[in-house]
């Protein structure tokens, strides 16, 4: 575990991040309306298994 692979896990969990919390804000309601504990919740633990997939290998690092 380099610092390019510190990097390329980060931004891509940074990535799965986002866009998890995109699909759980429904359209239709109004910003007060949403559960933003449980998206910011789900949005972690969804980065936080992107990270640790991640250790399995990561196509944009070359392996040394």
């Amino acid at each position: 575990m380099s610092k390019k692979w510190f990097k390329a896990a980060g931004i891509r969990a940074l990535k799965t991040f986002c866009q998890t919390a995109v699909s759980l804000i429904t359209v239709g309601n109004m910003i007060t309306e949403l559960d933003w504990m449980a998206i910011v919740g789900i949005s972690c633990t969804s980065a936080i298994v992107s990270i640790l997939t991640s250790v399995a290998g990561l196509p944009e690092v070359d392996e040394e």
